[in-house]
C-alpha cells in the first residue's frame, strides 16, 4: 500500500459507522437498529451525525414518525452493500471451522407455537451447545426476516414463501374442540349445520374476525362434502392459547391448530373433539416450517438449530400429542 493510499484511509469513516447505516437503512428505526448492534439509540444518533459531518451531507432524514435515508445516504448504502455482505459471509465461514457451533442466532415465531413447543425445545438445544446464544421474538406479526435481522422464522403455512430457505419441521392440522362440562350442557354437534347453534369462539385476524367455518368431509368412493357454516360466540381472539383457555371453561366450541388443542399432562382440565370426521379448512396452515432468508451458505449454529427442531417436531409433532 502506497503512502498516498495509506493517507487516503485513514480519513475514511469508521466502517462500523458505514455498517450502522446500512442497518439504519434496513430498519428504517434508530431504535432497531440499536437493538440490532447491542448499543443504545443515544449512540446511533452521535455516530451518525459524526459521518455526516465526514461526509459533508445528510445522510438520513429522521421525523417524529419514521427514519428514512436521503439519496446520497441510500447511494452509500446500495455501494458498500455488498462488501459487508462478503465481509459477513467470509467471517461466519472462519467463526465455522471451529468444532463448536457458537454465536447469536436470532429467530421469530407465532406466540402460541413458540411458547409450547419451540421454546421447550430451544431449552434442550441451548443445553446441548452453551456457546450458542439464541433471541427469541414471540410474534404473530409476519416479520420481514431480512430487513428486521432475523436468522430464522418458524411458520405455521400451507407453504412457505419461494424466495426462502425452508425445512419443512412436521405437519400439523386444524381441529374443533370443546370441554366435556359444554357438550354436556349443550348437545354435541353431529352435523356441521349445527355448529350455527353452538357458542363457537372465533380468531381474530388482525381486526377481522371469519364469521364462517369450511369443514369437509372425505368420502371413499365420492367427492368430498363440503359444508359452510355462520358461527358466532362470546368471545373473539387473535391468540389460539386464549381461545384454548375459553374453551377450557366451558365457553363453547373453538376452532384450533392442534399444537394449541393439547393440554399439558398435570392439567386436569381437557378437550374433546368435536366433529371428529369432518376436517376444518383454510384457516391454520398445514405444515410447520423452519425459513431463512435466502443466502449462499448458513452458519453453523442456525444448521444445528434447525437440525435439532427437525429432530425434536418430528419426534414429538404437535399432530401426535394427544395429551
Amino acid at each position: 500500500m502506497t503512502q498516498e493510499s495509506a493517507t487516503t484511509l485513514s480519513k475514511l469513516p469508521v466502517l462500523a459507522d458505514l455498517h450502522l447505516l446500512l442497518v439504519i437503512g434496513q430498519t428504517r428505526s434508530y431504535t432497531q437498529a440499536a437493538r440490532r448492534l447491542g448499543i443504545s439509540k443515544a449512540t446511533v444518533s452521535q455516530r451518525i451525525a459524526a459521518l455526516e459531518r465526514a461526509t459533508g451531507v445528510p445522510l438520513v432524514q429522521r421525523t417524529t414518525r419514521a427514519v428514512a435515508l436521503t439519496a446520497a445516504g441510500q447511494q452509500l448504502v446500495d455501494d458498500t452493500a455488498p462488501s459487508f455482505a462478503q465481509i459477513e459471509q467470509s467471517y461466519a465461514a472462519i467463526r465455522d471451522l471451529a468444532s463448536t457451533p457458537r454465536g447469536l442466532v436470532r429467530m421469530t415465531a407465532p406466540v402460541a407455537l413458540g411458547r409450547q413447543h419451540v421454546l421447550p425445545a430451544l431449552s434442550a438445544f441451548l443445553l446441548e451447545y452453551p456457546q450458542v446464544r439464541v433471541e427469541l421474538d414471540l410474534n404473530d406479526k409476519l416479520n420481514n426476516l431480512a430487513q428486521e435481522g432475523y436468522d430464522l422464522a418458524i411458520r405455521h403455512s400451507h407453504q412457505p414463501p419461494e424466495t426462502y430457505v425452508a425445512w419443512l419441521l412436521c405437519e400439523t392440522r386444524a381441529m374443533l374442540v370443546a370441554s366435556p362440562g359444554y357438550l354436556e350442557r349443550r348437545g354435541t354437534p353431529a352435523h356441521p349445520r349445527e355448529l350455527a347453534e353452538h357458542d363457537c369462539l372465533v380468531y381474530l385476524r388482525g381486526s377481522i374476525s371469519v364469521q364462517n367455518w369450511t369443514l369437509m368431509r372425505e368420502h371413499p368412493r365420492k367427492a368430498p362434502e363440503l359444508c359452510h357454516v355462520p358461527v358466532q360466540g362470546p368471545l373473539k381472539a387473535n391468540n389460539s392459547e386464549a381461545l384454548r383457555e375459553a374453551a377450557l371453561a366451558g365457553l363453547g366450541i373453538a376452532l384450533l391448530p392442534d399444537f394449541s388443542a393439547s393440554v399439558q399432562p398435570q392439567d386436569s382440565r381437557r378437550l374433546v373433539p368435536v366433529l371428529p370426521d369432518w376436517q376444518p379448512q383454510g384457516f391454520f396452515g398445514g405444515r410447520i416450517f423452519a425459513i431463512r432468508p435466502w443466502a449462499p451458505r448458513v452458519p453453523r449454529a442456525v444448521q444445528c438449530l434447525v437440525e435439532h427442531l427437525q429432530d425434536w417436531f418430528g419426534n414429538k409433532a404437535p399432530n401426535q400429542r394427544r395429551d
